[in-house]
């Protein structure tokens, strides 16, 4: 069946405002775009060489996934949250994220799980900053990945979407100030829970795991300097932690 010419037109526009709104999301994500940064759709448009109506629908789409905000008569700009919001969303993490890990984690293919192993044997070794705010969001997303419920994931990655630019601000203030390592134990935790098939394992790491970092977060952001933090997070009572590999974090 031929294609007639709107039908053609429509398609090309999909694909441009796919274009466009990938290469924006990367931008953001890698802290090229910053939060704030005003964006200029006809500077967009000239860059792309299209129209307005593919650049609206990529800021758009961009908008849903918590990464731009648009307001009438005043335009568009790369989103961005304070502390008190992040905490707010930390909150909603730990309650939304283990519910995604139970989903998922049945599901895993064996090929999925050593995926998810090796990136977590490049994040214990990794030196430089940026490398491990990548690595670290791709693997506990693609931790999610088995889970069969498409409104949770839009809404667990619109969460690290939004938190993204306040994430990578803070944790370069708290590596550079207190010189903490980027190997994590708690990832090591994580994956063997999840080698292993332990649902309920793995959903007690990744609720500990966030509320460890909203702990720190409440603690900076109040000007508390006490206890580390991490010694502050414990495990429910009666509670042992995952024993499959028990691997120390430079073996």
């Amino acid at each position: 069946m031929v294609r007639d010419a709107d039908d053609g037109d429509a398609e090309d526009g999909r694909l441009m405002s796919e274009r466009i709104a990938s290469e924006i999301r990367s931008a953001v994500l890698s802290g090229e775009m910053r939060p704030g940064m005003r964006i200029r759709q006809e500077l967009l448009a000239a860059h792309f060489g299209a129209s307005r109506i593919p650049v609206r629908e990529a800021l758009k789409q961009l908008e849903n996934e918590g990464l731009v905000v648009m307001a009438p008569n005043r335009g568009a700009w790369i989103a961005d949250v304070d502390s008190e919001e992040s905490i707010e969303i930390y909150k909603i993490r730990e309650a939304v994220e283990p519910l995604a890990l139970g989903e998922s984690v049945p599901n895993l293919t064996d090929d999925e799980i050593e995926a998810l192993d090796r990136t977590v044997h490049e994040l214990e070794h990794i030196t430089v900053f940026e490398d491990y705010i990548r690595l670290d969001r791709e693997f506990h997303l693609r931790t999610y990945a088995g889970a069969r419920m498409p409104q949770l994931l839009a809404m667990v990655e619109r969460f690290w979407n939004s938190t993204q630019h306040f994430r990578r601000r803070f944790l370069e203030d708290v590596y550079a100030r207190h010189g903490l390592p980027f190997s994590d134990p708690q990832h090591l935790l994580l994956m063997d829970a999840i080698r292993a098939r332990d649902v309920e394992a793995a959903q007690v790491m990744i609720r500990l795991h966030i509320r460890r970092t909203r702990l720190l977060i409440e603690a900076t952001a109040s000007g508390v300097a006490g206890r580390p933090i991490a010694s502050r997070v414990a495990l429910p009572r009666g509670r042992q932690q995952p024993a499959y590999r028990r691997k120390t974090v430079h073996e």
